[in-house]
């Protein structure tokens, strides 16, 4: 029976799987970058620079900048409220809550979206913008002092309507972990044993 050879399938390729050694490739990427905060926020920021550059050289996509600007604040939005909000949690007692009085249990700031996914989305969101401004189709004219001023005043609006419910439920967003009290000193002496 040795002349009976096994079955072996032979390999199949499918068109998804190169995306497969990609993604991995990209995740281990990601997975490196999330003890480097500091590098991440720079480059993120010299991106951001690089983008704004070449808007002002072109003169244009000016729509694009807008809707990442309103993204953008959408997401530190989100960086800044807790993962439960408050003012829903106020009557019942379901799950963790933010401590309302001086002599409650300290519970740390849990966001709704953490800094790490803040970072990716904020990145990815300048790498899009930066692919539409090679297309003419997304350089729609608009006059762009009108679309600045509405931003601003969106901005204000929304972060005094944040900050607001930030005062009315007792919550800051950056905690450096629990407080640490001092006890009384030790006044008496040790005996040794």
């Amino acid at each position: 029976m040795h002349w009976r050879r096994r079955w072996q399938p032979t390999p199949v390729f499918l068109p998804g799987e190169s995306q497969g050694q990609g993604s991995l490739i990209y995740q281990s990427w990601l997975d490196k970058s999330t003890p480097h905060t500091a590098v991440r926020w720079v480059v993120t920021l010299g991106l951001s620079f690089i983008y704004m550059i070449r808007v002002y050289l072109l003169q244009g996509w000016y729509i694009v900048t807008y809707a990442l600007g309103i993204y953008h604040l959408n997401l530190f939005i989100a960086f800044l409220s807790p993962k439960v909000d408050p003012s829903l949690m106020e009557d019942s007692d379901d799950g963790p809550s933010l401590p309302t009085k001086q002599n409650e249990e300290f519970r740390p700031f849990i966001r709704r979206l953490p800094e790490f996914k803040f970072w990716h989305a904020a990145t990815k969101g300048i790498l899009v913008a930066m692919v539409c401004t090679f297309f003419e189709a997304f350089n729609v004219p608009v006059f762009w002092p009108i679309l600045v001023m509405y931003f601003i005043m969106l901005f204000c609006i929304t972060m005094k309507r944040q900050i607001k419910h930030m005062i009315k439920y007792r919550y800051i967003p950056f905690t450096h972990g629990k407080r640490t009290y001092k006890g009384k000193e030790d006044a008496g002496k040790t005996f040794a044993s």
